[in-house]
């Protein structure tokens, strides 16, 4: 299996660190949870797209 992180590859079997190849990788990978890094792009756009700039905009639909 590959590191989600940097790509390596990495054992399963007796890596206290497993899906990641490292403590440091395992760290990466939560500082960008953290910092929003991973977006689902689609629904980001929809959201753009669909949802209104302002609140004002919602009270006068209202």
């Amino acid at each position: 299996m590959k590191c989600p992180v940097c790509k390596k590859k990495t054992n399963l079997k007796d890596n206290p660190y497993r899906p990641f190849c490292s403590k440091e990788c395992k760290f990466a990978d939560l500082y960008n949870w953290l910092n929003e890094e991973y977006k689902i792009k689609e629904e980001i756009e929809w959201l753009e797209k669909n949802l209104p700039k302002n609140v004002d905009e919602v009270k006068k639909e209202e």
